[in-house]
C-alpha cells in the first residue's frame, strides 16, 4: 500500500510539475477584453493628450525609441542613434525591414512627414509638439537616416520620442485622410480594427510583425490574437464583468472594493504609481477672482486634499504634496512644507482681498458680487471617484466662503470653454516621466487654445525655456524653483498622484509597464 500511495504521490507531483511548466510557457491566442472608466474622444495619438488614446493607440503605433522599467532608451523603429554633447542634433539609423500595417514601408522621409505634421501648425497637436521642441529642421542624408537639429539644446526629445503620442503612423494613410481622430494606421503589432467614441476599440494581431521594442520579453507577433477595450464608465458595471470572467483586465478599480479585488482567489490587482504633473485643479489667473493672488491662495489653505482623497478613494491613492508625483525626474519633496489646510489663513486672505461680506448661506460677496467659480470638466474624461473627490473640495471650500459651481459638459463644449477662456478652474494630470511636462502646462506657448496653460501663466516661461537644455545640476535647480513658485503663487491645487490601478484575472500572464505608468500588451498572454 506504501508503495502505491509513494507512486500516486510521484505522478501527482509530476503532473503539478508539468501543468506548472506549461503555465510559464507562453500560449498563442485568446482576446482580451479591457474594461476602461474614462474615454477619450479621438483616437490619433499625434493630436490629443488623453492617457486613454495612449493606453490604446501604443498596441497599434511603434516608436523610434523605446524606454525601459529602469528608464534606459533602447531601439525600436530606430536601430542606433547618437546624440552630440549639448543635445543641438540627434541622428537616428532605422530599421530596414518594416512596414505599416497598410503596406507602406517605413523609411526616413515616413518618419520626417510624421514630425513635421505634428510641428504643422494646422495640425490640432498641441501635446505631441511639445514632445519634439523646437526644431529646427528635418533631415534625411539617406533612405534610412533622420537628423533632428536644434538650434538650442533640448535634452528631452528621446524621452517624449518613446511615448505614443509621437508614435510614427503611415504616412499614405496621413496623406489620404482628411479626419484620422476615428483611425489610425502604424507598425505596431495590432491593427485598430474599430474605434467609436463612448464605446471602445477592437484591435487584431499582425500576423507578420516582429520589430518590437528592445525592452520586450519576446520577438515576432504579439501572443494574443485581439484586445476589444470597452468604455464601461459605471465601477460596479466594469467590477461584476470582472467578476464573471466576461472582462479579464479593468482600469480603475473601484477603490471601495479594491480590498475584495485583492482577496478574490481568481484576481490581482496591479497598481503603478504615475511620474509626471499630478491630479490638479487649475486656478485660472487671466480673470474671475482668481486674478488675485490672494483668492487663489485662500482656495489653495481652504481645501484639504489629504481628506477628500481618502473619502474618495478609501486610501487606494496617494495624497500629492507637490505639482509633480514622486517618480517624476527632479521631483522635490521638501515643497510639501509649504502649504496645507488652513482655514483660518484662508479667510484672513480672503478679508484682505475685500471678500468681508457673507450672504445668508455663507458665501462671501463684494460690492453684491458672490465670490462664485466655475468647475468645468467633462465626465466621461475622469472617473466616478474623481466627481466625489470634486464634490468634497465644493463643500469644503464653502466654509471659507467659496461659491464653488460644478460644470459637467461634455467634450465639445469643454473645448470651447477652455478655448473662450470661460472658466475659473479645469483639473486634469499629464503622465510623463520628464520634467519638461512643467514646460506643457506653464509656459506661455501653451495657454489654450494652444495648449494646456490652463492657469494662464506666463511668469514661469524663463525658467522652463533655459530648464529644456541645461546641464543636470541647473535643470534640478531651475525645476525645483518652478515647482516653489507654482505653489507659492498658487497657480493650482494638487490633489493625487494618479496611479494606474489594473484588476486583472490570474489567467493574463506577463503585463509589464510602460514609464508613462501604462501597462504593454505586446508580450501578455492568456492560460486557457
Amino acid at each position: 500500500m506504501k508503495k502505491i500511495i509513494a507512486a500516486l504521490a510521484l505522478v501527482i507531483a509530476a503532473s503539478q510539475s508539468g501543468t506548472a511548466n506549461a503555465a510559464e510557457t507562453p500560449q498563442q491566442g485568446g482576446t482580451l477584453n479591457v474594461a476602461l472608466g474614462s474615454d477619450t474622444p479621438v483616437i490619433d495619438p499625434s493630436i490629443t493628450g488623453f492617457s486613454v488614446t495612449a493606453l490604446i493607440a501604443r498596441n497599434v503605433v511603434d516608436s523610434l525609441v523605446g524606454q525601459a522599467a529602469d528608464n534606459q532608451f533602447t531601439p525600436w523603429l530606430a536601430e542606433s542613434w547618437q546624440v552630440n554633447s549639448n543635445h543641438t542634433d540627434y541622428v537616428f539609423h532605422l530599421r530596414k525591414d518594416v512596414t505599416f500595417s497598410d503596406g507602406t514601408k517605413l523609411d526616413a522621409e515616413a518618419v520626417k512627414y510624421n514630425l513635421q505634421r505634428i510641428l504643422d501648425p494646422k495640425t490640432t497637436s498641441s501635446y505631441a509638439k511639445s514632445l519634439l521642441g523646437p526644431i529646427k529642421t528635418l533631415t534625411t542624408p539617406d533612405a534610412y537616416t533622420l537628423v533632428i537639429h536644434y538650434d538650442l539644446p533640448f535634452a528631452p526629445l528621446l524621452q517624449g520620442l518613446s511615448l505614443p503620442y509621437l508614435g510614427i503612423q503611415s504616412p499614405t494613410y496621413l496623406q489620404n485622410t482628411v479626419n484620422t481622430s476615428n483611425t489610425v494606421v502604424g507598425s505596431g503589432p495590432f491593427i485598430l480594427k474599430s474605434f467609436v467614441k463612448g464605446s471602445g476599440s477592437q484591435l487584431t494581431r499582425r500576423a507578420d510583425y516582429h520589430w518590437g521594442p528592445g525592452y520586450a520579453k519576446h520577438s515576432g507577433p504579439a501572443y494574443l490574437e485581439a484586445i476589444n477595450f470597452k468604455y464601461l464608465p459605471e465601477s460596479s458595471v466594469r467590477l461584476g464583468a470582472l467578476v464573471s470572467g466576461q472582462i479579464q483586465a479593468i482600469d480603475a478599480v473601484p477603490p471601495v472594493n479594491a480590498q475584495s479585488v485583492k482577496n478574490n482567489p481568481t484576481l490581482q490587482v496591479e497598481t503603478k504609481e504615475d511620474p509626471g504633473v499630478n491630479r490638479l485643479l487649475y486656478l485660472n489667473t487671466s480673470q474671475g477672482p482668481f486674478q488675485d493672488q490672494r483668492v487663489r491662495q485662500a482656495f489653495l489653505r481652504a481645501s484639504d486634499p489629504a481628506s477628500a482623497v481618502k473619502v474618495a478613494f478609501f486610501g487606494t491613492l496617494k495624497v500629492a504634496d507637490n505639482v509633480l508625483g514622486p517618480q517624476t525626474l527632479y521631483y522635490d519633496h521638501s515643497i510639501a512644507a509649504l502649504w496645507g489646510f488652513d482655514l483660518n489663513k484662508a479667510n484672513q486672505l480672503l478679508d484682505q482681498a475685500g471678500w468681508q461680506e457673507k450672504d445668508a448661506t455663507g458665501i462671501r460677496t463684494k460690492q453684491g458680487k458672490k465670490l462664485t467659480v466655475h468647475f468645468v470638466y467633462d465626465p466621461t474624461s475622469v472617473e466616478s471617484a474623481d466627481i466625489t473627490l470634486f464634490q468634497a473640495i465644493q463643500f469644503q471650500v464653502k466654509k471659507a466662503g467659496f461659491d464653488l459651481q460644478l460644470d459637467p459638459v461634455d467634450s465639445g463644449v469643454f473645448s470651447a470653454r477652455t478655448v473662450n477662456n470661460d472658466y475659473d478652474i479645469v483639473s486634469n494630470f499629464y503622465v510623463r516621466a520628464e520634467p519638461d511636462i512643467l514646460r506643457t502646462v506653464f509656459h506661455s506657448d501653451y495657454i489654450p487654445p494652444k495648449g494646456s496653460n490652463f492657469s494662464h501663466v506666463s511668469a514661469l516661461d524663463d525658467k522652463l525655456k533655459l530648464a529644456v537644455g541645461a546641464p543636470d545640476e541647473q535643470r534640478k535647480q531651475l525645476y525645483s524653483e518652478v515647482q516653489r513658485q507654482v505653489i507659492d503663487q498658487a497657480y493650482v491645487v494638487p490633489l493625487y498622484v494618479p496611479a494606474y490601478q489594473l484588476g486583472i484575472s490570474k489567467n493574463v500572464h506577463d503585463i509589464s509597464w510602460a514609464t508613462n505608468a501604462k501597462p504593454n500588451f505586446y508580450d501578455v498572454w492568456l492560460s486557457h
